[in-house]
């Protein structure tokens, strides 16, 4: 008779993300996300192929958290004012995961850039002030919204400084207002 299954993917999951956000990427291992469960890796690996494919469905649901409970939060009823708060918020609430989805290089890296673009590209869409960009414009406003939401977010985990979301807000703004009225649009390659 075979022996039922005691642990979930669900389990396996949650395991999977406690251990990233406590310890980051550099600790990803079957050994690691099994002591967190308190058992073997063999239930790891007959819910998913390889550690890859945990890894893949990790990120499936991280991107399904930002983008649906993260980054979805009214603050200004300014859409990308509200999403560098989200994002800022997110950083230091939630300092081992932003960490290790943002700022490790083994962390989730190119495709965290490529999501956090997508969101991007979703909330301007949604606001008016920014439907006559041309996409050089818009391209250069991500670069420069994302830069300074990212040093203000990594200066503030850091304890190196706290601001207000009314100062945050204030900063974020001004980015905005000088690339929008800059005739040169920032050009960074990532």
């Amino acid at each position: 008779m075979a022996r039922k299954k005691t642990i979930t993917r669900e389990q396996i999951l949650k395991a999977a993300h406690d251990v990233v956000a406590t310890e980051g990427f550099s600790r990803f291992t079957a050994r690691n996300i099994a002591n967190k469960m308190k058992c073997s890796t063999q239930p790891i690996y007959l819910e998913f192929k390889n550690m890859d494919d945990l890894k893949d469905e990790l990120y499936k649901q991280l991107h399904r958290y930002l983008s649906e409970d993260v980054f979805q939060a009214v603050h200004t009823g300014k859409p990308l004012i509200d999403l560098a708060l989200n994002y800022i918020h997110f950083a230091v609430n939630e300092s081992g995961l932003y960490r290790a989805l943002y700022l490790e290089y083994t962390g989730a890296g190119e495709e965290m850039q490529e999501f956090s673009y997508e969101c991007f590209l979703e909330i301007i869409k949604k606001d008016p002030t920014f439907n006559q960009l041309t996409e050089e414009r818009i391209l250069s406003l991500h670069t420069g919204t994302w830069i300074v939401a990212t040093g203000v977010a990594s200066l503030m985990t850091s304890g190196i400084i706290q601001l207000t979301d009314d100062e945050i807000e204030a900063l974020i703004q001004d980015t905005i207002d000088h690339i929008l009225s800059d005739e040169s649009p920032v050009k960074v390659n990532f």
